[in-house]
């Protein structure tokens, strides 16, 4: 079989939820990837920072080979050998009382919002069912019922409704707008990613998280950081949260917490938020089984060991100095942005062709990206990416670019 056939296949008898760019992919190590053909291609999405240690890290991959050889799943009714461990390194490794594990981010996400009301009824006193969420608009966190009622994007939300209550949606990167909506007793939580990832790698104001904090802090808010995409390194910090030195009340982590390999999650928080959840009131067949747990610290501690948020700091800088030379010299790239290795280009209008088109020819050219939002391509490679495979990947959009011009 090949590409073709693959492709047919899959709309024959899946449904059709997304729009993928034509290449299927057979084989990962590290930065780079191969189609079913052996044609070989430079990662420059990280299946949206996924796979931040790179693909099949060897390290990740024995861990999980001998642990499922172990022991793989037992359920929360009895305890296992691995969860208490994880527990104490997870908690200790970002500096929080307790870790309620799940198994994907859109989980971690319905797990904060479930503890900041939980918290704001039997902490903060807010009266029953009437506890308002924050959230900026832009925000995108999933597509579950709760996620998609705190959307601004049509296709996320649009023909889901009725919607989730006791949302409000606030403008992104707006601090008087935050002000403003804190004036509301009723308010529990402000839940914000520290940059916004699907809208187009969209960096606030320096100094937003920390004046959002600030207030939040003031009105006896919770902060909610949604670090799914921007924590594990992604930025050139282990968290973005970092960048402000702002130590969020509920963290959210996913996609890289298990370097790609299966779906881990995890959220952390103090002890007078997280013990408002009783037995029974919130849980998961499969968070925080043995396998999960195994997989998890040995892909945390990679990203410690080999030192991938300075090496995406480093990196990153490189990548958006050589971009914004591309800025100044192109007809149709208009914009560079980001932080560490998670970068975006915006593309100007230009005919008949969009950031689709541009996207395509990167990868005729050995270079996998995706376009969001219509007219932007998100670049976030692996951060295990070298010097080298940074200059080849800066000339081939380069050159991909001109070829449009």
């Amino acid at each position: 079989m090949n590409s073709k056939d693959f492709i047919a296949l899959e709309e024959r008898y899946g449904a059709h939820n997304y729009h993928p760019i034509d290449v299927v992919i057979a084989k990962g190590e590290g930065v780079w990837v191969w189609d079913v053909e052996g044609k070989k291609y430079l990662d420059f999405l990280s299946a949206y920072s996924a796979v931040n240690q790179g693909h099949c890290h060897p390290k990740i991959i024995n861990t999980l080979v001998e642990q499922a050889k172990t022991l793989t799943l037992t359920s929360r009714a009895f305890y296992n050998n691995l969860l208490g461990e994880y527990a104490k390194f997870v908690t200790e490794y970002f500096g929080y009382d307790k870790v309620l594990p799940m198994n994907t981010g859109v989980e971690g996400g319905e797990t904060a919002v479930k503890l900041a009301r939980k918290w704001a009824y039997e902490v903060k006193g807010i009266r029953k069912y009437e506890a308002k969420i924050l959230f900026a608009e832009g925000n995108f966190w999933g597509r579950t019922l709760a996620a998609v009622s705190s959307s601004t994007d049509p296709d996320c939300f649009e023909g889901y409704g009725p919607f989730m209550p006791g949302f409000e949606i606030i403008p992104y990167n707006d601090i008087p707008a935050l002000e403003k909506a804190l004036e509301d007793p009723n308010v529990a939580a402000f839940m914000v990613e520290p940059i916004q990832g699907e809208a187009g790698v969209r960096v606030p104001d320096e100094g937003y998280l920390k004046k959002a904090y600030d207030l939040c802090n003031l009105k006896n808010v919770l902060l909610i950081a949604d670090e799914v995409q921007t924590g594990l390194a992604r930025t050139g910090k282990l968290l973005a949260s970092d960048h402000e030195n702002v130590k969020p009340d509920i963290l959210i982590l996913g996609k890289a917490l298990s370097g790609g390999v299966m779906p881990i999650s995890a959220v952390l928080a103090r002890d007078e938020i997280m013990l408002t959840i009783k037995p029974g009131q919130h849980g998961s067949t499969f968070g925080g089984n043995p396998l999960a747990c195994k997989v998890a610290m040995t892909a945390l501690q990679v990203l410690k060991d080999e030192k991938l948020a300075e090496n995406a700091d480093k990196m990153g800088k490189i990548f958006r100095a050589e971009m914004q030379k591309l800025v100044n010299e192109s007809k149709i790239v208009s914009l560079v942005r980001g932080k560490g290795l998670l970068n975006a280009i915006v593309i100007k209008p230009f005919g008949d062709k969009t950031a689709w088109d541009v996207c395509v020819a990167l990868k005729e050219n050995g270079l996998l990206a995706k376009p969001t939002h219509g007219d932007i391509i998100r670049f976030a490679p692996p951060l295990v990416i070298n010097q080298k495979e940074i200059e080849w990947a800066v000339d081939t959009i380069r050159k991909t670019i001109k070829s449009f011009e």
